[in-house]
């Protein structure tokens, strides 16, 4: 495992590379070395590469190659007239504390690579000659990108495209501009977490939105901060698809603009839109499509969000639909429902349990208070679970084919460990890994949950991370899952 030093003021490629005193002075000088697993491309800070850099070489899962910085001062930069960072076909790689600026293509470019993570990297004015997306990765597998900052770029600020695994985590987006540009465009792609992300398209020349979903599979969109852009989130034909506590607003410019938008594009299924804080814009969330379109949309459940300040009606169905919208929360002067008549006909789409309110920011502080109350189940508590308590549940019949994590709401939403398969829980009880710690529960049910600190984020606030289990029984195609979510709290944890 050896480390390379890269220093483009006052190194020399006729150095040997592998000391501070003695590092290479072009990226194309590492290009011409056969990278091995465990090694390391440290970039001096302060230095100026203006050259692509191509990563030809694979690390493995254990012993990735990690490309960073030494030194101090303002991080290295790479500029270039093609992409920043390129490679095909390379697993296994680590990018951090980086800046990639002015370059002619994409910031970042993985094409069929495998186990990326991209990590505190800052991306600007990209894509200049070809409207690139700033970090954009295709044909690929468990990409990470997290705690960088995109801005000024031309094109998409992400561009994804058949990736299976896919997380955008902690991320800050301003002003994705270009005729095509959303700050997120996802094509194909399965396994999806988007989390913890501010996007910003309010300043953006582009007539596109903030997060666009193109048939996706399994995905997760949760705790973001979305704001601008013809609409939030388009979602329009997927499977599996939760849109959850995201504040959601300054979408407008178009008398179709959506905070969430679905249906329109091919069939949609499963979907639970909850939590979200949706206003200040035009429709809140649209279940539309195409005329003449045979498009199904089926069990799209809208509950538990709030809605104001909007120009159109918090819900829209005009196409064929099944579902719900429960629990939500309106603002007096913003119309709850615009539902076509033969759908309310054929009562495939119910409302229930909706409430209007004078002020929605009373109502956001009263939850707002219930939930810190909540996590103060101790003097200095940072960290609290969801459901009040776990337990095992062991059948000694026939194996039981549904969730591992099996929410029992006859028992106050207790989660219940059950078998599957031919397998039970062991005596030793079940460890759930998360991002930022680890829950075990033993045999009686009793659970702790462990964190490493080293793994938080440095910001105050709160975090949030969730344990998600379920089986997928090939002989009936059944498949069914459950979510175990901790709330860390690090204003009170660090402080």
């Amino acid at each position: 495992m050896t480390v390379y030093y890269v220093n483009s003021a006052t190194g020399s490629d006729r150095n040997g590379g592998t000391g501070q005193n003695s590092a290479f002075a072009t990226l194309s000088k590492v290009e011409s070395l056969k990278l091995k697993p465990g090694d390391s491309v440290l970039l001096a800070k302060g230095s100026v590469f203006n050259e692509q850099f191509d990563i030809k070489y694979s690390g493995t899962e254990s012993a990735p190659i990690k490309i960073g910085s030494y030194g101090t001062g303002a991080a290295p930069v790479i500029h270039s007239s093609g992409d920043g960072i390129h490679s095909l076909h390379a697993s296994n790689i680590v990018i951090e504390n980086l800046k990639i600026s002015n370059t002619g293509g994409a910031g970042i470019y993985g094409g069929s690579v495998t186990n990326w993570t991209v990590r505190d990297v800052e991306i600007a004015k990209t894509g200049l000659s070809e409207n690139a997306g700033a970090v954009t990765f295709r044909s690929s597998k468990n990409v990470t990108v997290e705690d960088s900052k995109i801005s000024g770029v031309k094109g998409d600020g992400f561009w994804i495209e058949k990736v299976a695994g896919i997380k955008l985590l902690n991320n800050t987006v301003t002003s994705a501009s270009g005729s095509t540009a959303d700050a997120v465009q996802m094509n194909d792609s399965s396994n999806i977490l988007i989390r913890g992300n501010h996007l910003d398209q309010t300043h953006a020349s582009s007539p596109k939105g903030v997060i666009a979903l193109v048939r996706p599979t399994n995905a997760v969109v949760e705790d973001n901060v979305l704001t601008g852009g013809g609409f939030g989130i388009s979602a329009q034909a997927g499977k599996n698809v939760a849109i959850r506590d995201n504040d959601i607003s300054g979408y407008h410019g178009y008398s179709w603009s959506f905070a969430v938008g679905l249906g329109d594009q091919g069939n949609t299924r499963d979907y639970d839109i909850s939590g979200n804080h949706i206003h200040d814009g035009a429709w809140g969330v649209a279940v539309s499509g195409p005329s003449g379109a045979s498009y199904t949309r089926t069990n799209i459940k809208v509950h538990d969000n709030v809605f104001d300040d909007l120009s159109q009606a918090a819900l829209k169905v005009d196409r064929p639909a099944s579902g719900s919208f429960t629990n939500n929360t309106i603002e007096t002067g913003t119309k709850a429902t615009a539902i076509s008549p033969s759908i309310v006909d054929a009562h495939t789409f119910t409302v229930s349990g909706n409430k209007t309110v004078a002020n929605v920011e009373t109502t956001l502080a009263a939850a707002d208070t219930k939930v810190a109350a909540a996590t103060e189940v101790s003097a200095d508590s940072a960290v609290v679970a969801v459901h009040d308590n776990l337990k095992i549940f062991t059948d000694n019949g026939e194996a039981h084919r549904g969730n591992l994590l099996d929410n029992d709401s006859s028992d106050n939403d207790t989660l219940v460990l059950r078998r599957f398969g031919d397998e039970t829980v062991g005596k030793h009880g079940l460890t759930l890994t998360g991002e930022y710690g680890d829950i075990h529960v033993d045999r009686e049910g009793n659970y702790a949950y462990t964190l490493d600190e080293t793994k938080l984020p440095d910001h105050s606030g709160h975090v949030s991370e969730s344990f998600s289990y379920g089986i997928n029984d090939g002989t009936s195609h059944h498949s069914d899952g459950d979510t175990l979510t901790v709330f860390i709290h690090l204003d009170g944890l660090l402080s």
